[in-house]
Formats: structure tokens, C-alpha cells, sequence
């Protein structure tokens, strides 16, 4: 396994973002260093989505500084995150039912040969590097031609991972890519992700399954009401205290224990 970077990749410092009167981000800082696992969790509402909006260039943030490998950069568009080297794989995998899986991975980035004035579809090529690239990420699908509308939820997540994989890209942030998976499936994309850590990529997974974050994160981040309340080493933490942070118990412990000492 790849060992993480003593320094982050991706570093986000007092971040901040408002829609309206909702202080979505309150001074959030966030980092993700090469051939690292982070999960990002907390409840609704808690700034997740945002902060990964504000890392994917969907979501422009309001202040802060935003850093990829140590050197300062503006996400205003999704075009900014991916010329970095920022992939996301979002919740709903926005993939093409109907297609085939080489299709679905090169669609809008056909490869194409001369033939004429228009020329057409290298298919052979383009078969040749979705397998090459299925390997590499150890995906195992029935052919590189079956249609994607066909297969199961986990294979289904990883072609959507492997698709963000085609440009590639150096951070990949991963939208509750366990959400709905039977056990089976589950298992088939936590191995896929620890197959990206290995491959030096730093990865950013957004879930509400503790049991997936305790099983592949390495660090935990904890979001709380726009704020970042808690950061975990994943092998030293307890899922008491993580749920705690989440939930504002802990920090409704300390402040009694707090008044109590008084």
C-alpha cells in the first residue's frame, strides 16, 4: 500500500459559504494528503455537501485559501477541480443505462480515427484501454460490452469510479458510494477504493455507514452545523465518540462537565 505524503495534496483553510442567511461553512479547514483514505461525515445539514462542492469547483466558496500540492488555487468551475486532477463520483453515478461499459467510459472523450471527412469511433482502441484500465482497478464485470443498465449496483459504482479514473486524476472524491449495496457489493467497492489509496491517489469518501468509514477510512473528518468539531485517527477511534461528534454529545459533555467543575 502506498503510505500517505507527510503533506497534504488538497488543503482547504477557513473556508466559508453562504447561501442566503444559511452559513453553510463556518472557517472550515479540510486536507487530503496522497495514498490516504479520509472520510468526511456528519448529519444532514452539517456541510458536507457543500464542502464538496466547494472541492469539485461546483461551488464557488465565499472566502478562505484553497491549496493542491502546496500551491494556491482558485475552484470557480468544475473545469478548475478536473484540470488539477479532482475527479467526483456523485451519489446518483450518472451513468448511461443503455450503453455499454466502454461507451460509458469514454462518453464525451470518444477516440476516434481518420476515415474519410469525418472520420469514426476507434472501437478497437477504445476496448483495448477500458480493459486495460478494469484490470488495473481489478473491476470484474461479464464483458467490457455489457450494458451498464444490466449490471449489479457494485458494479455499476466501480465502472462510474473507473470512469472518473480516465482522466487520471490525482484526488478522487467519492458521494456515499456504498449507499443501498447489498453486502456483497459493499465489500466489492471498499476494495476498490483501498486499491485507489494504493495506487497513491488521495481519497475523499462522503458516507453515513460507519461501519464502511471504519472499515477503509484512515482518518475521520467530523462536520457539525457548518463546522469542522473532530478529527480521528480511523485505527485509535471509537464509534461512541465519532457518533458523539456527529451528534453534538460530546460537546454538550464537556460543557456540563465544564459547569459541573465551576
Amino acid at each position: 500500500m502506498a503510505e500517505a505524503t507527510a503533506g497534504p495534496l488538497f488543503e482547504l483553510r477557513g473556508v466559508e459559504k453562504r447561501f442566503g442567511a444559511v452559513h453553510a461553512l463556518r472557517g472550515v479547514d479540510f486536507e487530503v494528503r496522497a495514498g490516504e483514505v479520509v472520510a468526511l461525515v456528519g448529519d444532514n445539514g452539517a456541510g458536507k455537501s457543500t464542502l464538496v462542492g466547494v472541492m469539485s469547483g461546483t461551488v464557488p466558496c465565499d472566502a478562505g485559501r484553497i491549496t493542491f500540492g502546496g500551491r494556491a488555487v482558485a475552484l470557480r468551475a468544475p473545469q478548475d477541480a478536473s484540470a488539477l486532477g479532482v475527479a467526483t463520483v456523485y451519489q446518483d453515478l450518472a451513468l448511461c443505462d443503455e450503453l455499454d461499459i466502454v461507451a460509458n467510459l469514454f462518453l464525451g472523450r470518444e477516440l476516434g480515427r481518420p476515415a474519410g471527412p469525418l472520420g469514426r469511433l476507434d472501437e478497437v482502441a477504445m476496448e483495448v484501454r477500458a480493459r486495460e484500465l478494469l484490470d488495473r482497478l481489478s473491476v470484474s464485470v461479464p464483458s467490457t460490452r455489457a450494458r451498464v443498465g444490466g449490471l449489479s449496483g457494485g458494479q455499476r459504482q466501480s465502472i462510474a469510479v473507473a470512469r472518473s479514473m480516465m482522466g487520471e486524476p490525482k484526488v478522487v472524491l467519492l458521494d456515499e458510494p456504498t449507499a443501498a449495496l447489498g453486502v456483497a457489493q459493499t465489500r466489492q467497492v471498499l476494495d476498490l477504493i483501498r486499491r485507489l489509496r494504493s495506487q497513491g491517489l488521495g481519497v475523499v469518501v462522503i458516507s453515513h455507514n460507519l461501519a464502511d468509514v471504519f472499515s477503509v477510512s484512515d482518518r475521520i473528518v467530523v462536520l457539525r452545523l457548518g463546522r469542522r468539531v473532530a478529527t480521528f485517527e480511523t485505527k485509535s477511534a471509537r464509534d461512541v465518540d465519532v457518533v458523539g461528534a456527529i451528534t453534538g454529545a460530546t460537546e454538550a459533555g464537556v460543557a456540563l462537565a465544564g459547569r459541573g467543575a465551576a
